[in-house]
């Protein structure tokens, strides 16, 4: 049995429970509601608001409302487009608070939210690890939800979603967070609901509140939608046949699915095989009299039509019952009716189509954290000293235990990149022969490095490769035959780390001389010197 896991215990002398506010966001507009929300909120203020701007490519940057940075430190973070796993990791890991609650940015919280939640982070016992906030979702009163309405209704019964979910960060880091592998809003919460309870956690619900508008859709989210069978194939590769029980996450329409996609494609292919056994059947009459294949091919015909006739029929009648199931509880408008059948007709397909992707892609998968395959190394400053443009092999200097720190690396069969920037070559101050010459040095000096991945422009350039930027780190993953998230970025500066975190890749600050104190604070994991780095590394302390 797995002993129950148990937090420091609050006292009253402590004052309430310090809790920091965590939100990912795609910059949709209800992001400035939520932050106008929590600056008019009574109570304790947040430790710190952490906004994780989750665009792949930002045209602007986000607005925070005045009031709300009067009120507590707010910090805006780039996450790169890597999904809300991802960005959340990012805001927790930052975030210094005992608590963090994760709202996300479409969410209204409650006048009273800050209040109630101060209540519920308080009266939580030391064995639980989080506390979910209840969710109700406003649907019209003058008439019937749609489909995509009821859908967004779910969330008022679900459990453990992360809409508003307070969680200890003790607990977080217990467990190493969210599973970036789910790279959509889904499923995300499952997985860590049940990895939490798995680790002896216990999880309550509370009583703030928040309201989750439903925002306008496409008629064709449904089809989108598709995409997280994906996910549901990764849930049973990582907790097995019985996930969905143990998460609340009913049984879903799988099964029908996968007998209308089969009756389709039955339909289709007792088509083909007749138009075929018709085609035989015109053959010359010559061929027909003597070997009597005409008659054969006519019967084949015949048979290949009643049994095309009877999955269609299967087909249509499944078809409309899916449908009838997603209009009769809407509104039971034409335009609402035409795209339940419109996407009554394509999810089957779709949904057997994610679900067989999603079995492929995670068919391997290991438990979150995934392992680490690779370390990706920042040359000067960490593997040998800095000497600004160097293009003098002869002043090539190992750090202290860097080619005893790489030899253990490979022990382990981890393999080796390095990443770093050479704008020496654009300004002209060395030549590519130079650069080259000084790479091989420094691989005489600390051992065979598997792939060098070298930035020449310089910061006008604008490139993608450069860091921060990730463009070297994902060519070292490419490289190595590795995902970004199964590589560790050991550096010396601020940038090292930004490029692994825009990559997806772990990363460890290893501080000299260079580096500025803000780039320490800011670092989630940060090493005295190399050789204490890969002692981190190799104990799975790295993430």
């Amino acid at each position: 049995m797995t002993e129950p896991r148990r937090a420091a215990p609050q006292t009253a002398e402590a004052g309430p429970p310090a809790y920091a506010i965590v939100v990912p966001t795609v910059g949709r507009p209800s992001l400035s509601t939520l932050l106008d929300r929590l600056a008019e909120q009574p109570g304790p203020p947040p430790a710190e608001v952490v906004v994780v701007d989750d665009r792949s490519h930002p045209d602007a940057a986000l607005a925070v409302p005045a009031r709300l940075l009067e009120r507590t430190r707010v910090r805006v973070l780039p996450g790169f487009g890597r999904g809300p796993a991802a960005a959340r990791n990012l805001g927790w890991r930052v975030a210094a608070a005992e608590w963090v609650v994760f709202l996300d940015d479409d969410v209204v919280p409650d006048r009273r939210w800050a209040e109630d939640l101060v209540g519920d982070l308080a009266s939580a016992a030391g064995s639980v690890a989080a506390v979910q906030g209840r969710i109700t979702v406003p649907l019209p009163k003058d008439r019937r939800p749609t489909d995509w309405e009821r859908n967004v209704a779910g969330l008022e019964t679900a459990r453990w979603i992360t809409a508003d979910f307070a969680c200890r960060r003790v607990a977080l880091v217990d467990v190493h967070g969210f599973d970036e592998r789910f790279r959509r809003a889904y499923r995300e919460d499952a997985d860590l609901a049940l990895r939490l309870r798995r680790a002896g956690w216990r999880l309550a619900s509370g009583r703030r509140h928040s309201a989750h508008p439903v925002r306008p859709a496409s008629p064709l989210v449904s089809l989108s939608a598709q995409r997280g069978n994906a996910d549901d194939a990764l849930m049973r590769r990582l907790h097995g046949r019985g996930w969905r029980e143990a998460a609340a996450a009913g049984r879903g329409r799988m099964p029908w699915h996968v007998v209308t996609t089969v009756a389709a494609a039955g339909a289709v292919a007792g088509a083909a095989a007749g138009a075929a056994a018709s085609a035989a059947s015109a053959a010359s009459p010559a061929t027909r009299l003597a070997d009597g294949s005409g008659a054969r091919s006519r019967a084949l015909a015949h048979v290949a039509a009643r049994a095309a006739l009877a999955a269609g029929g299967a087909w249509l009648a499944l078809t409309a019952d899916f449908t009838l199931r997603r209009v009769l509880p809407g509104p039971r408008t034409w335009p609402e009716a035409r795209a339940m059948g419109v996407t009554s007709a394509a999810i089957p397909p779709l949904a057997v189509f994610h679900r067989l992707r999603g079995r492929w892609v995670h068919r391997g998968a290991p438990p979150w954290p995934v392992p680490v395959r690779a370390v990706v190394f920042d040359r000067d400053g960490t593997l040998v000293e800095d000497v600004p443009y160097n293009g003098d092999p002869a002043q090539v200097r190992p750090t202290p235990a860097a080619r005893t720190s790489l030899e253990r690396l490979r022990r382990n069969g981890i393999r080796l990149a390095v990443a770093t920037n050479q704008s020496g070559v654009a300004h002209g101050l060395i030549s590519t022969a130079q650069m080259t010459a000084v790479n091989q040095a420094v691989e005489d000096a600390v051992g065979p490095i598997d792939t060098w991945q070298v930035c020449t422009h310089g910061p006008a350039d604008d490139c993608e490769c450069r860091k921060p930027r990730p463009g070297l780190v994902t060519a070292a993953a490419a490289s190595l035959g590795v995902s970004p998230m199964e590589c560790v970025v050991i550096g010396d500066i601020g940038a090292d780390v930004e490029a692994a975190r825009a990559a997806g890749a772990a990363s460890i600050l290893v501080p000299t001389a260079q580096t500025q104190r803000h780039e320490v604070a800011e670092a989630p994991v940060v090493a005295p010197d190399l050789a204490s780095a890969i002692d981190l590394l190799l104990s799975g302390d790295a993430r």
